[in-house]
């Protein structure tokens, strides 16, 4: 595979360097880091502008609404906005980065109409709907019903760590559509639904997390009722449609970090070089060794991309084999952040510190590490499910 870029890419980072230095300086300030509803806006702000611009979808398809660009002018896309300090997705990475994706290979011409333009253009926040109390890394568990009446379903349960669901318009919900039985196994009974968060019956908890934010919250659902045309895929053929939407979420929705990463990286080390900690071996050992790993990663990430470019843009199996890899490294980047910060690594106040505490989810959003690691063993090298 060639990863050397090309004259047409050189020339889009060029442009893309240029809108970035021209329209970055005349952002509003950044607003505080718990008010959501303002976050809503400023984020929405960013997408439009970059709508505006022509560089919003840049990894979506033409079809749904995308710029059709080349898998490497979205990586490139990513590192250029990463060096320039531009916005990041912010509150509305579920429609951004894995529900419009799945709605744009799964969904009907109606449902691709109704849903993209508004999420590209910065009008509406996605959330998703699909762990429960009782159902997180074992997902097909889940017990959310919705019973079909007449042109709706009629939804009961609850889900938990629903990302930015107080300020979401939409959720993508996975419910219980054919109870489990002999005949119908747990994977084969739900089904995909785009639920409104402002129908009756919808009831907001936000959870605080470790780090004192409240991204997440808890979703109750009594008697919500959602028309059946907002369902995504056919009745109880949910699960392979959740698999679209995982494989986005662990294919291509990290990339973004993994370029912010590495400029931690570069920044560790010359707040090392700067307190003295630069003298110990085993420190620069480990940076050094974090550098290879992030630059793996980036490769990997490169080949990610392009391989789902070429099986139509849905990303394979290999996202599992990134997520792995990638949320152990970014926990150990940030133990060696508070190796360089030492006791100062306690401070909130200071960098990283909150990164620290955050990256200990990594391990567990998206799917757990031990659910990958299942993945890479049993669909990439067909090792068997039974050990017996």
């Amino acid at each position: 595979m060639d990863l050397t870029y090309t004259e047409e890419e050189e020339e889009f980072r060029v442009g893309l360097r240029e809108w970035l230095a021209k329209v970055l300086p005349g952002l509003p300030p950044k607003p505080d880091p718990g008010d959501w509803p303002a976050r809503r806006a400023y984020d929405l702000g960013w997408q439009r502008m970059l709508y505006d611009a022509g560089y919003a979808g840049l990894h979506w398809p033409v079809d749904a609404g995308g710029r059709g660009a080349t898998p490497t002018q979205h990586l490139i896309f990513l590192e250029e906005t990463e060096r320039a300090g531009a916005p990041y997705v912010g509150a509305n990475f579920v429609g951004l980065l894995h529900a419009g994706p799945t709605i744009a290979a799964e969904g009907t011409a109606e449902q691709r109409a109704r849903w993209l333009p508004p999420i590209l253009r910065g009008e509406e926040v996605w959330c998703q709907g699909f762990s429960e109390p009782d159902a997180g890394s074992d997902l097909a568990s889940l017990r959310t019903k919705a019973v079909r009446d007449g042109d709706d379903y009629v939804i009961t349960g609850s889900k938990i760590w629903t990302s930015h669901a107080e300020v979401a318009d939409w959720c993508e919900l996975l419910v219980r559509t054919h109870p489990v039985s002999d005949d119908v196994p747990k994977h084969r009974g739900i089904s995909w639904l785009v639920m409104p968060m402002d129908a009756p019956g919808v009831t907001v908890r936000p959870l605080r997390t470790l780090a004192g934010s409240t991204e997440f919250a808890e979703v109750f659902l009594d008697e919500v009722r959602v028309p059946a045309a907002n369902r995504v895929g056919a009745e109880n053929d949910g699960w392979r449609v959740t698999m679209v939407t995982l494989s986005f979420e662990r294919g291509t929705a990290f990339v973004g970090e993994v370029v912010a990463c590495r400029r931690v990286l570069g920044e560790l080390a010359r707040e090392a070089r700067a307190n003295g900690r630069w003298d110990d071996a085993a420190l620069r050992h480990r940076l050094g060794r974090l550098n290879a790993e992030f630059r793996a990663l980036w490769r990997l990430t490169q080949w990610n991309v392009s391989e789902s470019e070429r099986t139509g843009g849905v990303p394979g199996v290999g996202g599992s084999v990134f997520k792995l890899r990638y949320s152990h490294a970014r926990q150990e980047l940030y133990d060696t952040a508070a190796e360089v910060l030492g006791p100062d690594s306690l401070d909130v106040s200071r960098e990283w510190t909150l990164d620290r505490l955050s990256s200990l989810s990594y391990t567990i959003a998206a799917g757990t590490s031990q659910i990958q690691q299942n993945i890479v063993a049993e669909r990439i090298l067909g090792l068997p499910k039974d050990r017996n």
